[in-house]
């Protein structure tokens, strides 16, 4: 086992950490995939959060309408904002104009938690989603947003993608007061809004993050590739790369957080640094994503991902060693450090049967000394995980496609929800049971059911599993390919004819996913009852011969011999056979 000892900023952090929805983000330019989409990836980390599919119909309104916005943690309502005129289909975090929008919180330092907005970063996403048509334009939409009507949650990163380019904005509160010489608040600088930055990722690069802040430096305003807010109806010239708040530096100088030159100014060393644990914790899960990506580039910041030398940064951005399809980048968002120091099937706490999960909390002590449990991409408390892809080859309804998960990544099923449907399949639709509630025909309660079961025996159960996972999104890749160009004929022959086709694809992929699995769950229960393992044959139990309701003798495997000294070490003098 290895001793960590934490600093008290460190034991801070932590205690912090497990307030907030611990999520973890890829995104991949066109330049990075085979097939020239792009993809975000997303998972939504929370012990409270069911997994269900959200959806957003698209509408028309009456001038002067207002909407109620709620806060996405709590539902506490926060307030109201005008309406727009018309809102656009949302499926999920994906829009019909194939605009999709992920998240991590990397709170930053509390008190720039402005408590006066009345928009937090779920509704920013939301309803961002039901106004824009491109990822630059979904910038605009946060921008006025906020501006209008403030945000109320802490730091944020946020990935924006349409089928054409991925961007990363990060975003904080102005919570600390600017105050004017005479020591009275400064009304007119200290405005409502946040302070944010976003950049474009460069085509043929990958980027992500994870719970802590990635922007550091940036380059200023020049009115070609970077531009402020002052400046924001620029952010339609496709040279532009990076926007960010006008203010950004200078708020930071106002309250005593920078004093450097503008040149040297980093957005994540000033509003969100880096401690240990944000590097192991947060950090550490994009180093292992992209360590899958270019070992041999990102092998060097192994030091920085454990949080030993906080000095040595990976890049916001890498280029990977190859192309990447769809299963590369679902092979993302199912990581346990496998094959790094920080491997979770490895050390005691693993169990007989390496079970790469520890349950919470996260941070312990023994005796005064403070350790740790790893935080990998893929945790128990997953409620969704998707991966939105972005094709601009077919009609947006079409060509847009959230490959939508519910719990843990790693045993979960992909399934593909076309941006175009107009109905949710029951199996992962909101009110198809929650937190609280059992519901039989849920995705998320079946799910569980699967995992929570293979936690008591992983090394042996995820064998069975994976290879029906790997069948399932196989067949799924292969039938969205064969049926997107049929699809799109349909669609722009007749709208209503091509939705009702992908309305149909969906269902009917979620409910074979969902019987599927349901089979799955029966079949694993039967094999390991009672910690026996039935033998099988093709897929079939092995009985006694003269009675086929009652099973071959089952094997019994041993615990790994290391385990056996474990129980020695402890209690061998009273066990021992005399």
């Amino acid at each position: 086992m290895k001793k960590i000892f934490l600093s008290a900023l460190a034991c801070i952090f932590l205690i912090s950490i497990s307030k907030v929805n611990a999520c973890t983000n890829f995104l991949v330019t066109k330049g990075a995939s085979k097939d020239s989409s792009t993809f975000i990836s997303y998972a939504a980390d929370s012990h409270t959060l069911y997994g269900e599919l959200y959806h957003y119909p698209a509408a028309t309104y009456p001038a002067g309408t207002l909407m109620d916005v709620y806060e996405w943690d709590s539902g506490k309502k926060l307030g109201q904002i005008k309406q727009a005129l018309v809102t656009y289909n949302v499926v999920g975090n994906i829009n019909e104009h194939q605009v999709a929008i992920g998240e991590t919180t990397y709170g930053g330092l509390d008190y720039l938690q402005d408590k006066r907005g009345i928009v937090d970063y779920g509704s920013l996403i939301y309803i961002t989603l039901q106004r824009a048509k491109t990822a630059r334009e979904a910038i605009k939409i946060f921008h006025e947003l906020v501006s209008e009507y403030g945000y109320c949650s802490s730091g944020e990163s946020f990935s924006i993608s349409d089928p054409n380019e991925v961007w990363i904005l990060e975003m904080i509160g102005k919570g600390k007061t600017i105050l004017d010489k005479k020591g009275n608040t400064d009304t007119k600088n200290w405005t409502i809004s946040p302070v944010w930055v976003a950049m474009r990722i460069p085509d043929g690069y990958v980027s992500g993050h994870a719970n802590q802040a990635r922007i550091t430096t940036f380059p200023l305003e020049n009115g070609k590739t970077s531009i402020s807010t002052k400046n924001i109806s620029k952010i339609f010239n496709p040279s532009v790369e990076v926007v960010y708040t006008y203010d950004v530096i200078s708020y930071a100088k106002s309250i005593g957080l920078y004093t450097g030159k503008d040149a040297d100014f980093s957005f994540s060393d000033t509003y969100a640094p880096v401690d240990f644990g944000a590097a192991r914790f947060c950090d550490a899960r994009v180093w292992a994503g992209f360590m899958k990506l270019n070992p041999e580039e990102m092998a060097k910041y192994e030091d920085y991902a454990r949080g030993d030398n906080l000095k040595n940064r990976m890049p916001l951005w890498i280029k990977p060693n190859r192309k990447l399809d769809v299963k590369d980048v679902f092979d993302l968002m199912r990581d346990h450090y496998q094959g790094t120091s920080m491997d979770m099937t490895k050390d005691v706490g693993a169990g007989p049967y390496a079970c790469p999960y520890r349950w919470r909390p996260m941070t312990w002590d023994y005796k005064g000394v403070d350790y740790i449990h790893e935080r990998a991409i893929s945790t128990q408390q997953t409620g969704f995980s998707f991966i939105a892809q972005c094709r601009g080859n077919y009609p947006n309804a079409i060509g847009g496609i959230i490959w939508f998960g519910v719990d843990d990544s790693y045993t979960s099923v992909y399934m593909p929800m076309f941006c175009g449907i107009t109905k949710i399949p029951h199996y992962i639709a909101v009110g198809n049971g929650n937190m609280m509630t059992y519901s039989p025909t849920s995705a998320f309660w079946l799910f569980n059911q699967v995992s929570n079961f293979a936690y008591t025996r992983y090394s042996d159960m995820i064998k069975d599993i994976q290879p029906i996972q790997q069948e399932m999104e196989n067949n799924f890749i292969q039938m969205v390919e064969q049926e997107s160009k049929r699809f799109a004929e349909e669609y722009l022959a007749n709208k209503q004819a091509g939705i009702n086709a992908i309305n149909n694809f969906s269902n009917t992929a979620a409910a074979n996913t969902f019987n599927r699995w349901k089979d799955l769950y029966h079949f694993l229960l039967v094999k390991y009852i009672d910690g026996n393992v039935k033998k099988e044959k093709d897929g079939k139990f092995l009985h006694n011969g003269n009675n086929e309701s009652i099973p071959a003798s089952p094997d019994h495997p041993r615990y790994p011999d290391w385990y056996y000294k474990l129980i020695i070490d402890d209690a061998g003098e009273n066990l021992k056979a005399k």
